[in-house]
């Protein structure tokens, strides 16, 4: 074992750029990072800079650093699809051969729905592709008067349920989202995840959605990695919606972010414990706030937030830490519609111990990252999963 903790960050959607096969999702041109760069009017984040991600994906505002502190590479999705579940599950070495469905164009089958409605007692509004915030714009007056619950999808491979929380209350619609996630492990209706989405307010202008997401997702179709490293006697620590994503497998502990910056100071707590394993961190506001909603600025201002509790996690490490940050897919804020964007993932990889820096060459999945971490606690690949360890490569 070379480290004793290892601290996986993920900034939910941070591409840099679209895929090769870009072109089969609709996504050629997508460049999460670099379309932020080019919409900043000053871009300060000095801290990313230090690790090299100026380097890997040259910016306007940003210069790349002439000793940068770790290594770098970039990484390729081995996997069909480009949402959370996808990347993350690749991430800990998943291949995801068939992508999860989707009821994008129609909403949701008219059995599903009555069903829906008869076994949870509520009705149903919306039904369709929306964003969140505009939905709750369009519907959330008569679900107050009304007591029907917003129903809808996105892009995504998701059957969100919104309610407020102060009339249908919050126990309730967690409820509605079990029965919901019943409902939906069969084959024709399969999502990937059904969402629990409460807010607050009275009239349409001053609907806010609440931290008290949950999501319901499939359970990984096999072992990952955190299950070899949880199971080999070292702990698991999530951070944010891991926990969600994998459904608890192979977590030996959980954490709950009210938002991206909440997770890092749950993060930098956490750097203050002793334990040994993996630290396993989702920051899920660049997606939600600012990447679906289409604001480059507010993600690169959100950019801005995490470099500065990031000097704080690169102060704190210790010798015998390895911090390793990346993404899961791409959300280019200023593409066309409101979806994710097939593109590559950064990876920036450093730890105090370290004598060596610079690029390494690209991966051919996201699954490098679990495999380094398999590699550095010594545990084996679970069966049929994939990815090649870095570990021999950080000097």
């Amino acid at each position: 074992m070379r480290f004793k903790r290892i601290f996986v960050i993920v900034i939910d959607s941070l591409g840099i750029g679209a895929m090769p096969n870009a072109a089969d999702y609709g996504d050629v041109g997508s460049d999460t990072l670099g379309h932020i760069d080019a919409h900043m009017p000053a871009f300060r984040i000095p801290n990313l800079a230090r690790l090299g991600l100026a380097n890997l994906h040259p910016m306007t505002y940003v210069a790349a650093a002439s000793h940068p502190l770790g290594y770098f590479a970039k990484m390729l999705e081995a996997s069909v699809g480009k949402d959370t579940m996808t990347g993350h599950w690749e991430l800990m070495g998943l291949h995801i051969t068939q992508p999860f469905l989707t009821f994008t164009q129609h909403g949701f089958p008219a059995e599903l729905i009555k069903e829906l409605e008869d076994r949870t007692g509520h009705k149903v509004l919306g039904n369709k592709s929306a964003s969140g915030t505009q939905i709750l714009d369009e519907l959330g007056e008569e679900h107050l008067l009304t007591g029907a619950m917003i129903v809808y999808t996105s892009a995504d491979s998701v059957l969100q349920i919104a309610a407020s929380e102060e009339t249908f209350g919050l126990e309730e619609l967690y409820r509605c989202c079990e029965i919901a996630r019943k409902l939906t492990m069969r084959p024709e209706w399969k999502v990937g995840r059904v969402i629990a989405r409460p807010f607050v307010g009275a009239k349409k202008g001053s609907f806010v959605r609440t931290s008290n997401r949950h999501d319901y997702a499939l359970k990984p179709y096999g072992p990952t990695v955190l299950n070899a490293v949880a199971d080999g006697g070292y702990d698991v620590i999530s951070i944010g919606k891991i926990n969600d994503i994998f459904v608890g497998q192979g977590i030996t502990q959980a954490f709950r972010s009210k938002s991206s910056v909440h997770g890092m100071e749950q993060t930098i707590d956490c750097m203050d414990k002793s334990f040994t394993g993996l630290c396993f961190v989702n920051l899920v506001d660049f997606d939600a706030l600012w990447g679906h909603r289409r604001n480059p600025v507010g993600y690169g201002q959100e950019l801005e937030r995490f470099d500065e509790k990031l000097g704080t996690v690169l102060s704190k490490l210790e010798p015998e830490d390895l911090l390793m940050i990346t993404a899961d897919h791409g959300n280019d804020p200023t593409f066309r519609g409101t979806d994710h964007t097939k593109e590559a993932v950064p990876l920036l990889m450093y730890s105090p111990s370290m004598t060596g820096s610079g690029r390494l060459g690209d991966t051919d999945s996201f699954a490098a990252v679990g495999a380094t971490v398999a590699d550095n606690f010594g545990v084996l690949m679970p069966d049929g999963c994939i990815g090649t360890s870095l570990l021999d490569e950080l000097k």
